[in-house]
C-alpha cells in the first residue's frame, strides 16, 4: 500500500454544493431559543430585527438535511477551499504512538482561520437582503478579520466590536480588519448604551464576547438598513461550517480511513460542529462509532463545569435566550489567552449532544495549551492560534492513550487557524511570564446566580 501523502487536496469540483444541518438527523432536538420579553419560544419573524432574513431561516429549521450552497458563496469558497487534510507524521514521530493523527487545516486564507467559511455566507445574504451595513462581535480577532473580508468582497460597511482584552494584546488583527474597511472599536465602549452602562459599574473591565455582542446588537436594532452577524454558538454557524466535516470525511474516504476519535477546540462550537457533523451523523444513524472529545480553556469552563440552563447570549441581556451550558451571561472570563475561546456558553446544538451523551469534554490550562503548541509548531512547521492549539492539546492526550495501550486508533482533529498575532502570547509563555487562572466554585456560583427565572420553564 502507497504511503499516505502528508497533505492530501481534494479536487475543486469536491469543495461541497450543500451544508449539512445537523439538526435533522438529531433525536432530541435543542430546546427552541426563547423570546427575551415574552419567555415565548422565538419565532423566524421574531429574528428579523437581528438577523437578516435568510439566516434567521436557517437558524429555525430544524428537519432539511441538506441546503444547497448559493453559487455566490462557492465562488468565494474557491479562493481558499478546499483546505488540506494533513497525517501529522512528525507528531506521531515526536510522541512514538501507534496512533495515526490527521489534521484538517483551516488557516490557508488572511483571516488565518476557518471563520471566513461562516462570513462569506452571512455577507452574501445580506447583500441579497439590500442590507447596506453590518455590525458584530470579534474575541480574538478572527472572525472580525474573517467578516471584514466577506464585506470587503461584498461591498458591505462593517463595524466589529473587539473584547478590549484582545483589541490591546493583539494591535495587528485590528489593522488587518481596518485593511479591509472595517471599522473596530473596543468594547466595552461609551459609544452604546450597553457599553455605557458596564464601564459605569466597572470602568476597568476587560471584555467579554458576551459584551461585544450586547454593543454589537444594539448598534443593529438601532440603526437603519443594518443587521448582526455571530462569528460561533448559532444553529446558522454551525450549519455553514459544515464543510469542514464533509471535506474532512470526503479526504478520509479517499485515504480508506475513518476516525476513532474526532478532537476539536470548544468556545462557542462553530469549528468543532462543523468538523463533527457528518461523523456525528454516522453516529446518530447507528453507522459508525466514533468518540467526539471537545476541548475548552480551564479559565472558562462551559461544557465541563457550566449549568445546562436558559441564558442570554449576551452579557446586556438583549439577545433571545437558548438552552446551552452557560457560566452565566454575568461571568466575567479571565482576559489571558485562549482568545475566542472565552465565551460564557456553548452551541445549543453541541449542549445537547453533550448533555445526551454523545460527546465527551475537557479542560485544560494555558501553559499545557501552550506547551502542545510549541511541539507541534516545532515538527510540523505551522504556528498554531492558541485557540487551535486546545484541540492539539486534546489530540496528544490521545495519542499518548494510544502509546500506553498498543492501540493504533485513528485521530482527527481541527486545526482551526494560525497563530502568527499571537506572538505576545507566546513570548510569555517563553519567558516563564504566564500564569493559569482556574475559576473556583465560588467564582462560577456569581453567574450561576444570575440565571434568569422563567416561570414555569426555569424558576
Amino acid at each position: 500500500m502507497a504511503k499516505i501523502p502528508y497533505r492530501l487536496y481534494l479536487p475543486e469540483d469536491k469543495i461541497p454544493t450543500q451544508w449539512y444541518n445537523l439538526r435533522a438527523d438529531m433525536k432530541d432536538l435543542p430546546d427552541p431559543m426563547l423570546n427575551p420579553q415574552t419567555f415565548k419560544p422565538a419565532t423566524e419573524e421574531d429574528l428579523y430585527p437581528v438577523f437578516c432574513k435568510a439566516l434567521a431561516h436557517q437558524e429555525m429549521d430544524d428537519t432539511t438535511r441538506y441546503i444547497d450552497i448559493p453559487e455566490g458563496i462557492r465562488e468565494m469558497y474557491k479562493l481558499f477551499r478546499p483546505s488540506p487534510l494533513v497525517r501529522a507524521y512528525n507528531l506521531e514521530k515526536e510522541l512514538g504512538t501507534p496512533a495515526k493523527i490527521y489534521y484538517k487545516f483551516e488557516g490557508n486564507n488572511t483571516s488565518g482561520s476557518h471563520k471566513l467559511n461562516s462570513a462569506i455566507a452571512q455577507a452574501y445574504y445580506a447583500k441579497e437582503q439590500g442590507l447596506t451595513n453590518l455590525t458584530t462581535e470579534t474575541g480574538a480577532g478572527q472572525w472580525g478579520t474573517a467578516l471584514a473580508e466577506a464585506c470587503s468582497y461584498f461591498h458591505i460597511p462593517l463595524t466589529v466590536y473587539m473584547v478590549k482584552a484582545s483589541y490591546l494584546q493583539k494591535p495587528f488583527r485590528q489593522a488587518i480588519i481596518r485593511t479591509f474597511g472595517g471599522k473596530v472599536i473596543a468594547s466595552p465602549s461609551d459609544t452604546t448604551e450597553a457599553g455605557r452602562k458596564i464601564l459605569a459599574a466597572d470602568p476597568e473591565n476587560s471584555g467579554s464576547l458576551g459584551t461585544a455582542i450586547s454593543e454589537a446588537v444594539e448598534t443593529a436594532v438601532t440603526t437603519e438598513g443594518c443587521r448582526y452577524v455571530l462569528g460561533s454558538v448559532l444553529n446558522q454557524v454551525l450549519l455553514h461550517q459544515s464543510v469542514i466535516g464533509l471535506e474532512s470525511k470526503a479526504a478520509m474516504e479517499m485515504l480508506d480511513e475513518y476516525p476513532d476519535v474526532v478532537v476539536g477546540c470548544a468556545g462557542g462550537g462553530s469549528n468543532l460542529g462543523g468538523l463533527i457533523a457528518p461523523f456525528m451523523q454516522d453516529k446518530l444513524l447507528g453507522k459508525a462509532n466514533p468518540r467526539f472529545v471537545a476541548v475548552e480553556p480551564a479559565s472558562c469552563p462551559s461544557l465541563t463545569r457550566g449549568k445546562y440552563a436558559y441564558d442570554f447570549c449576551d452579557t446586556g441581556k438583549i439577545t433571545p435566550l437558548a438552552k446551552m451550558y452557560t457560566l452565566g451571561c454575568s461571568f466575567k472570563p479571565s482576559p489571558n489567552h485562549a482568545g475566542g475561546l472565552r465565551y460564557h456558553g456553548m452551541s445549543p446544538i453541541l449542549s445537547k449532544l453533550y448533555h445526551d451523551g454523545y460527546m465527551e469534554a475537557m479542560s485544560v490550562e494555558q501553559t499545557k495549551v501552550f506547551e502542545a503548541a510549541t511541539m507541534f509548531a516545532r515538527v510540523e512547521t505551522i504556528l498554531p492560534a492558541p485557540e487551535s492549539a486546545h484541540a492539539i492539546y486534546g489530540a496528544i492526550e490521545e495519542a499518548k492513550k494510544c502509546k500506553e495501550t498498543g492501540e493504533a486508533k485513528t485521530i482527527l482533529f481541527g486545526l482551526t487557524g494560525t497563530g502568527y498575532f499571537d506572538m505576545t502570547a507566546y513570548t510569555s509563555f517563553m519567558d516563564g511570564t504566564m500564569s493559569d487562572y482556574i475559576p473556583t466554585d465560588e467564582d462560577l456560583q456569581v453567574g450561576f446566580d444570575k440565571l434568569p427565572k422563567i416561570p414555569g420553564i426555569q424558576e
